[in-house]
């Protein structure tokens, strides 16, 4: 049982002002792996009192130095990353493959990206009579999920340092072991003291204190929908900045003149990826009515070939789902699409044959789905597609944009020209056309109930600085 009892405050390693443990589940076996210590208010007292101390000096560093001090992060970052990925895999059940190609990229990745950002940012520009600055928001707080953890870590505390702000972490504490190498890397970089703290903890016991404290300037959150109404409630009285990426229930619409074998097998093998445990997953696939059977049978054809096992085995292409709470959930929801009416076309409940244990989840596909059934609705955030028909391109576009959520969407197409035209009839915060895979430089975020401001490159950037007008006289 590897043990992580300390928090990182003020460049140190300390215990927590009252001890409390718990332990962290290998989703894989359901046994414990690890143990951490969680915190409370009055270890959010000391890490965000360390922030305050070290902004002022912080926030002034030269753009030169923080250039030097992210190059030397990416330095420590590659000689851990092995070490990063295997901690994915183990504590939220990502295939290995994917934890070194993706995963742990990711984190690397954003890190890289902001650098360049950094070298050439404009942080001070004429517009006619005034000077328009930008500086440092302040102290941020940050709170990461379990689903991309390295991703959303680093896509936050990336920018951060870059801006020249000071920082309080929460990751989740379902996968928080790879938040503490990345801990480590960051010490071993020689970010200054109090510039980066770290307190492991529950939302209700650190999150919302975090949110409601008057020394935080900023939060950060990406998570569940409902948690994000909480920490924008918390967050409210003191007035402070809050930027969240929430949930989504994305629209995959496949239009007329689409390759269909193509579009459907790349859609129902996204689903899969990563356990379909990613906010942005084109969960609701829209077909054309007359091509919904035969889009069906490549969907089941495809499904039947997802392998579920063992993150660290070869071959496997889908690990578990992270928790018992996520198991439970996936399963009721599956168990709803039956009861609705939904065409099961494979899946179902229960475990995939041969795992006897592990939340392992069943590669799941309904047919026949009408949008107001709760699998249409609701994100099960699991391997599960529902597949929709569709009579015509408007009725489409309609029931793509008819949800509260905004954060993705999908578009097939023979005609690039074709798909743009309705691309841009989709209130989402991002679309992909043709299997078009992320830029890390391109603003990610979503409209409606998926959140409010943007992440990644330059967009994600500025959400962590102020801009200022300085009015100065005519010579």
């Amino acid at each position: 049982m590897q043990e992580y009892l300390q928090f990182y405050i003020n460049g140190e390693w300390v215990d927590p002002v009252s001890p409390a443990t718990l332990d962290v589940i290998n989703p894989a076996t359901e046994a414990a792996f690890a143990r951490i210590s969680m915190g409370g208010a009055a270890d959010v007292d000391k890490a965000v009192a360390a922030a305050v101390a070290a902004f002022d000096s912080f926030s002034k560093t030269a753009v030169a130095e923080r250039v030097e001090l992210l190059s030397a992060i990416l330095a420590e970052y590659a000689k851990r990353y092995d070490e990063i990925a295997t901690a994915i895999s183990t504590e939220m059940g990502a295939p290995i493959w994917l934890s070194k190609a993706a995963q742990a990229a990711m984190g690397q990745a954003h890190f890289a990206t902001t650098l360049g950002i950094l070298k050439d940012f404009p942080w001070q520009e004429k517009k006619g009579k005034y000077l328009l600055r930008r500086e440092p928001v302040g102290v941020c707080g940050l709170i990461t999920p379990w689903n991309w953890p390295i991703n959303q870590i680093a896509c936050k505390v990336a920018p951060a340092l870059a801006a020249g702000c000071t920082m309080v972490l929460k990751p989740s504490e379902v996968a928080p072991v790879n938040g503490i190498i990345l801990a480590e890397v960051l010490h071993a970089a020689g970010v200054p003291a109090g510039v980066f703290n770290l307190v492991n903890g529950d939302g209700p016991s650190v999150g919302a204190v975090m949110s409601s404290h008057d020394d935080i300037h900023m939060m950060s959150f990406t998570g569940s929908t409902r948690a994000g109404i909480e920490v924008a409630k918390a967050s409210a009285a003191s007035v402070k900045r809050v930027a969240q990426e929430l949930g989504g229930k994305s629209a995959n619409i496949v239009l007329e003149d689409a390759d269909l074998e193509q579009a459907v097998s790349s859609g129902v093998n996204a689903i899969f990826q990563n356990s379909g445990q990613s906010c942005n997953a084109p969960t609701r696939m829209l077909v054309p009515a007359g091509a919904h059977s035969q889009a069906l049978e490549i969907a089941k054809r495809t499904a039947e070939g997802a392998k579920p096992g063992d993150p660290f085995a070869d071959g496997t292409t889908m690990g578990p789902v992270v928790s018992e709470v996520q198991f439970d959930k996936i399963q009721g929801l599956i168990q709803k699409g039956i009861d609705e009416g939904a065409e099961l076309v494979c899946g179902g409940t229960g475990r995939p044959d041969g795992l006897n244990a592990g939340y392992f989840v069943k590669p799941t596909v309904f047919g026949n789905v009408s949008n107001d059934m709760t699998i249409a609705r609701e994100e099960i955030f699991g391997p599960v597609l529902s597949i929709l028909p569709y009579t015509d391109e408007a009725q489409a576009i309609d029931i793509a944009n008819d949800t509260p959520y905004g954060l993705s969407g999908y578009v097939q197409s023979g005609s690039v020209d074709h798909a743009l035209e309705v691309a841009a009839q989709i209130r989402t915060g991002n679309v992909h056309i043709n299997g078009s895979g992320p830029d890390l430089n391109a603003p990610f975020g979503g409209y409606k109930q998926s959140g409010n401001g943007r992440e990644w490159g330059d967009l994600g950037f500025e959400e962590f600085l102020e801009t200022k007008a300085v009015f100065v006289p005519k010579a």
